[in-house]
């Protein structure tokens, strides 16, 4: 056997196994990439929840999407949504008046828009987490909305909060009906 043919099938081997090595490297990173692109902010959250394990937070947000395809999501009816709207703007006229209250309405609201829709609303970190699939950019909104809606529960909030909690919910519920409407 000629020692050139014996290097050139060598250096093939070399690659292969380079390539070998290399390829789940590359293709972990460009989900990586992906991943955080389409969450944003969330791949963070997502990331900090796993401790630091990237692979459990991929894993997790990809599981996220799946669920959520699984879903019979639907946008809401043209009378839905007026209905919603209606809901909404006396939600914030509350507001100027008694702003603790307005906020566990506007809580109540969301949850009520995303069953409409066809999201489970069983506990709020289930929310966020289905929410964050369509709604990447507003799921820590949202999150930071509860935290206030909660801190409000127990007389804790203080007015710029309930404002801050208010633009938060008003931002979602913004998106939750100003989807495609289908006609009732």
């Amino acid at each position: 056997m000629d020692t050139t043919y014996i290097i050139v099938i060598a250096l093939v081997l070399a690659m292969a196994i380079v390539g070998a090595i290399l390829a789940p490297i590359f293709i972990r990173r460009q989900q990586t990439k992906r991943l955080q692109a389409q969450f944003g902010t969330e791949y963070d959250h997502t990331l900090q929840q796993a401790k630091g394990d990237e692979k459990q937070a991929q894993t997790e947000l990809e599981t996220r999407q799946k669920y959520i395809a699984a879903l019979d999501l639907h946008p809401l009816s043209v009378d839905e949504r007026e209905r919603y709207l209606a809901d909404w703007a006396a939600v914030q006229s509350k507001f100027v008046d008694e702003p603790g209250p307005a906020i566990e309405a506007a809580d109540r609201l969301i949850m009520e828009t995303m069953l409409m829709r066809g999201y489970p609303v069983s506990d709020f970190e289930q929310r966020a987490a289905d929410l964050s699939v369509s709604y990447p950019a507003l799921v820590s909104n949202y999150r930071a909305a509860r935290a206030i809606a909660l801190k409000n529960e127990q007389q804790q909030a203080d007015t710029e909060e309930l404002r801050q909690a208010m633009l938060a919910y008003h931002s979602l519920f913004d998106e939750l009906v100003e989807t495609e409407t289908v006609v009732a």
